[in-house]
């Protein structure tokens, strides 16, 4: 009976650790992140939006905490869906996307998360440490709502600013 007992608990336990691990893969290393990524362009130029690009792995507690936190927020989420296409690429061991992170200019210098805001033609116009946006054991709602709006469109549109 004591055996049974124990032999449950460990199956529940596997089972559990196994609902959690998948809780927090939001990155995919098998994603083609140049097709991914030509279709968030396309989309940004259609909606008139800049691309905002997390960089990261699912083995990252820094990845998975910034994720949630700007989806959870809702004023911070609102931002994101009104002013950028977003999209996650995985950096790991089973993929680092090499090709891109090239062509970024290597964000994976900054840590992880990066955070990179594309314009509408997929050219890169910023790269964010987001240590910076960091608070204590979490992100700083404040400043994540600050680094979102300065690089909206129309924060970079020179007509904002002649008047």
């Amino acid at each position: 009976m004591k055996r049974r007992f124990i032999f449950t608990m460990i199956i529940i336990s596997v089972f559990m650790c196994n609902i959690l691990k998948a809780q927090n893969n939001i990155y995919n290393p098998n994603a083609d992140a140049k097709t991914d990524l030509a279709n968030a362009i396309k989309k940004a130029k259609l909606e008139k939006k800049h691309v905002l690009i997390q960089v990261g792995y699912n083995a990252c507690p820094w990845c998975i905490k910034f994720h949630k936190f700007i989806h959870e927020n809702k004023e911070i989420d609102s931002l994101l869906t009104t002013n950028f296409i977003f999209l996650l690429i995985n950096y790991s061991r089973e993929n680092k996307n090499m090709e891109l992170m090239k062509q970024f200019k290597f964000p994976q210098r900054f840590g992880f998360p990066v955070l990179l805001v594309l314009d509408a033609e997929g050219n890169l116009i910023h790269t964010q440490d987001t240590g910076l946006l960091e608070l204590e054991k979490g992100y700083d709602p404040e400043k994540v709502k600050t680094f979102l709006k300065n690089w909206t469109v129309k924060a970079l549109d020179p007509n904002s600013y002649l008047n």
